[in-house]
C-alpha cells in the first residue's frame, strides 16, 4: 500500500517519537528541519542519532522518515552523515530544487535508502521535472505554504491549483507514486482537513504531511477508497469478466479500457 499519512514530529523532542510511532500514521517525518531552533540543531541530532541506536527496531525503522537540513545549510552533511548511521530508509530532503544536489544526498546515504524530495520553492517547481526523475527519489511532497511565500502567492488553496497539476503531471510522467500534498495548519478542525484531503484527492494526490496526530485518520480515510467506489470497480471488472471480448456498461455508461483501469487501480487500493 502507498503511504497516505506523514506525520511530523520535531527532532529535539525524542519523548514524542514514540507517541507518534503509536499512531496510525504509515510514516512519521522525524524533522530536523523547521521544527528545530538553530540553538538546537546539533543537539537533536544527537539525541536522534543515540535513539536511533538504542530504540529502532527494524519494524519501526520501516516507518521512520528523517527530514534533513537543506542542503548547503550548515547542518546538511552533519545530518545527513547521522542518517547513514542510523540506518534508515527513507530520508525527506527539504527545500529541493536541484537534480545534482539530490544525487549527491543519495551518494552519502546508504544504499536503498530512498529520497522524498519536498519541493517548496519556485526554483524547485521549475526544476519539478528533472527532481522526479532523480534516482532514488521515490516521491513528491509539496511545501505548500513555504512555497507560497517564496512565490508571493497569499493563499494555499484555489491559488496553488496549477501548481498541484504540476506535481501529479510530473510524478506520474517519471513514474513515482502520486505525490504528498503540504500541510493543514488548522490542526483541531477536522472538517478543514477532512476538505482538504477531498481537494487534493480530486487533483490526484495520494497522501498528506500531518503536523498533529488528530490529522492521521482523516488523511489515512480521506485517500482510501470508498466503500462506493470499491463497490462499483467490483460491479466494473465483474461485468468485464462476464463478457470480456464485448461492449459492456455499467451504471449506463459505457465502460472503456481507462474505465476498467480506474477501477483496478481503486480495487488495489
Amino acid at each position: 500500500m502507498i503511504a497516505r499519512s506523514y506525520l511530523f514530529v520535531p527532532g529535539d523532542r525524542p519523548e514524542r517519537f514514540g507517541k507518534a510511532l503509536a499512531t496510525q500514521a504509515h510514516r512519521v517525518v522525524i524533522d530536523l528541519e523547521d521544527a528545530v531552533s538553530i540553538d538546537a540543531k546539533a543537539q537533536a541530532r544527537a539525541q536522534l542519532a543515540e535513539w536511533s541506536q538504542s530504540q529502532l527496531s527494524d519494524e519501526i525503522r520501516e516507518r521512520v522518515v528523517i527530514r534533513v537540513n537543506a542542503y548547503g545549510t550548515p547542518w546538511h552533511e552533519e545530518d545527513v552523515s547521522m542518517v547513514r548511521a542510523a540506518k534508515v530508509r527513507a530520508v525527506m530532503a527539504a527545500k529541493a530544487e536541484d537534480a545534482a544536489q539530490l544525487a549527491d544526498i543519495a551518494a552519502r546515504c546508504a544504499e536503498g535508502v530512498e529520497l522524498i524530495a519536498l519541493v517548496e520553492s519556485v526554483a524547485g517547481v521549475v526544476r519539478m521535472r528533472e527532481i522526479a526523475q532523480c534516482e532514488r527519489v521515490s516521491r513528491l511532497a509539496f511545501g505548500s505554504f513555504d512555497f507560497g511565500v517564496d512565490a508571493g502567492i497569499d493563499g494555499t488553496g484555489r491559488e496553488l491549483d496549477h501548481v498541484r497539476s504540476q506535481f501529479v503531471i510530473e510524478s506520474r510522467f517519471a513514474g513515482l507514486p502520486p505525490p504528498i500534498d503540504g500541510v493543514t495548519l488548522a490542526t483541531g478542525d477536522i472538517d478543514a482537513i477532512t476538505a482538504d484531503v477531498l481537494d487534493a484527492r480530486r487533483f490526484g494526490f495520494g497522501g498528506k504531511l500531518c503536523i498533529h496526530p488528530k490529522q492521521v485518520d482523516a488523511v489515512n480515510d480521506g485517500f482510501a477508497p470508498s466503500a462506493a467506489e470499491r463497490e462499483w470497480a467490483a460491479r466494473v471488472l465483474a461485468a468485464l469478466e462476464a463478457n470480456p471480448r464485448g461492449a459492456i456498461s455499467v451504471d449506463g455508461k459505457l465502460v472503456d479500457k481507462p474505465i476498467v483501469d480506474r477501477a483496478r487501480r481503486i480495487l488495489a487500493a
